[in-house]
């Protein structure tokens, strides 16, 4: 089991209400392959770096988890498939701090 971070970047066309029970409904797959959640922070709606499907703003949400790398393919796979979902991006948690250590240096 190795720790992760998942950010999500949701339609802003999709109601706020129905964002947490979605991200949930995702976050299930990695409670069902044997993992755990640590911590789930909703931004809410942020304006975007540069515009993604013609999208200039989207609503993010940042997940700490635990779960091996075969639970973790298939959350992503799972991310993937949805309409709803604009971008993903999933980082081992070690390996991001292992990296932001070097550039401070």
């Amino acid at each position: 089991m190795h720790p992760y971070e998942l950010m999500v970047i949701v339609n802003p066309e999709v109601e706020d209400r129905t964002v947490q029970p979605m991200i949930e409904k995702f976050l299930g797959v990695i409670t069902t392959g044997g993992g755990t959640i640590d911590n789930v922070d909703y931004w809410g709606r942020r304006r975007l770096a540069y515009e993604i499907q013609k999208k200039s703003e989207g609503i993010y949400t940042i997940v700490n988890f635990t779960a091996d790398p075969a639970t973790t393919q298939e959350l992503e796979r799972q991310l993937r498939l949805s309409e709803s979902i604009m971008r993903t991006k999933v980082l081992r948690a070690d390996e991001a701090v292992a990296r932001l250590a070097a550039v401070a240096e």
